[in-house]
């Protein structure tokens, strides 16, 4: 019931009037679809008005107001110096919380390559060495499947270990640790080991990184048991995912994206500590979910404003929760819409995409009245030329038109 657009150049099942901006992407649609269900909707009158209507087939928008700017609050759009707080990069958000968990408990401790006192490769840990000594910020040899073993061996004797890897392809030479101990130690000990570790570093798509270095693991990772998986795109969002990873009794691997470390925002004074299976609301809608999360939270948005100009209302959720998924948020912005677009820059084949199509078919396929549409990148090597680069990963414009489609 899934339908997957894929970014390199093709022949497209699109009208002529909606092409794409960057590669246009095939449709296929698998299944038939059971649109007999009957139930009331809300449309916008051309006094911009909400009414209620029945409708007795599909629920299709009333695309009443064509030159709107806004529909609902975007949070994107306040300016950042009228909120509370201070101000912080992502990068810099990330060092707050784990500083601030390293002087609450003794036992939390960073290991990895470079993050003393050189602070890190994009300085998520400058000045912890300084502060909290070689010991506890421990530079480590080029050896990820050594010192990811020893981290997670830290975690079984009571430590609370932040392991870093450069760039999250490096975490490949470590998988057989992660999978084998990592995730499976507390069941194989019967429950007498916990494993209360952070593993987490760079990755996705950066600019002109090459293929080795753009890595998305997030479809490599999720299918390991006992592992829960987060992925922050706000500066706010990174501290408290930091701080509850850390504090968590199982392993989380958080994931962090190149392209968003410098990403500004306010943030709270006081202490706060976000969970790490709930999703966030980013713009509530009527019309379609769209289901993201890291980096193309921010393609969506922009893709939303384009969409509000054109008579829609899009439901954006940020998923955060990569594994488990936060079906309770999910699930009720699907009973809303009735429609699901999923975006990703993860892999097509096997991606956070297909488990999450899997999830909400399973759950909740008779509140839907479209297929599930997923955009996902290439299954491709990243190609280093920036405009090929650009080809394999989803880009708003082919967001818009998929909206546009879903919604006929």
């Amino acid at each position: 019931m899934a339908t997957l657009f894929q970014g390199l150049p093709s022949s497209t099942a699109f009208s002529s009037s909606n092409k794409f901006n960057h590669a246009p992407a095939p449709t296929s649609f698998s299944g038939t679809w059971n649109n007999e269900r009957k139930s009331s909707i809300v449309t916008v009158r051309s006094d911009a008005r909400w009414s209620p209507v029945l409708n007795s087939a599909t629920h299709k928008p009333q695309r009443l107001i064509t030159n709107a700017v806004a529909t609902k609050a975007d949070s994107s759009l306040a300016s950042t110096s009228s909120k509370p707080g201070h101000e912080l990069l992502l990068f810099e958000a990330l060092r707050e919380g784990l500083e601030e968990e390293m002087e609450r408990d003794p036992c939390v401790c960073v290991m990895g390559e470079d993050v003393g006192h050189y602070g890190g490769s994009y300085k998520v840990t400058k000045g912890l060495a300084t502060k909290f000594g070689d010991l506890r910020v421990l530079d480590t040899p080029i050896a990820e499947n050594s010192f990811t073993g020893m981290g997670i061996g830290a975690a079984m004797t009571g430590l609370r270990p932040i392991i870093e890897g450069m760039n999250m392809g490096f975490l490949l030479l470590a998988f057989n640790q992660i999978s084998n101990n990592c995730g499976m130690l507390h069941y194989t000990s019967g429950g007498q080991f916990k494993i209360p570790a952070v593993i987490r570093g760079p990755g996705g798509v950066g600019r002109q990184l090459g293929a080795e270095h753009s890595q998305r693991l997030e479809s490599y990772f999720q299918s390991i048991p006992g592992i829960q998986m987060v992925a922050c795109s706000t500066p706010y969002n990174a501290k408290g995912l930091m701080k509850a990873a850390i504090r968590s009794e199982n392993p989380v691997i958080l994931f962090e994206h190149v392209l968003l470390y410098n990403l500004k925002d306010r943030i709270p004074d006081e202490e706060y500590v976000l969970s790490l299976e709930e999703a966030e609301m980013v713009r509530p809608g009527e019309h379609v979910t769209i289901l993201t999360y890291s980096r193309m939270r921010y393609h969506v948005m922009q893709a939303a404003k384009t969409l509000v100009n054109k008579g829609y209302d899009p439901e954006v959720i940020d998923i955060r929760s990569l594994k488990p998924f936060d079906l309770h948020t999910i699930g009720k912005s699907v009973k809303k819409t009735h429609r699901v677009l999923i975006v990703e820059e993860c892999m097509r084949t096997g991606g956070i995409g297909a488990s999450l199509t899997a999830a909400i078919t399973e759950n909740f396929n008779d509140d839907l009245d479209a297929p599930i549409v997923c955009l996902s990148s290439q299954d491709v090597p990243t190609p280093y030329a920036g405009t090929l680069e650009e080809w394999t990963v989803v880009q708003p414009a082919q967001i818009v038109t998929a909206v546009e489609q879903l919604c006929q």
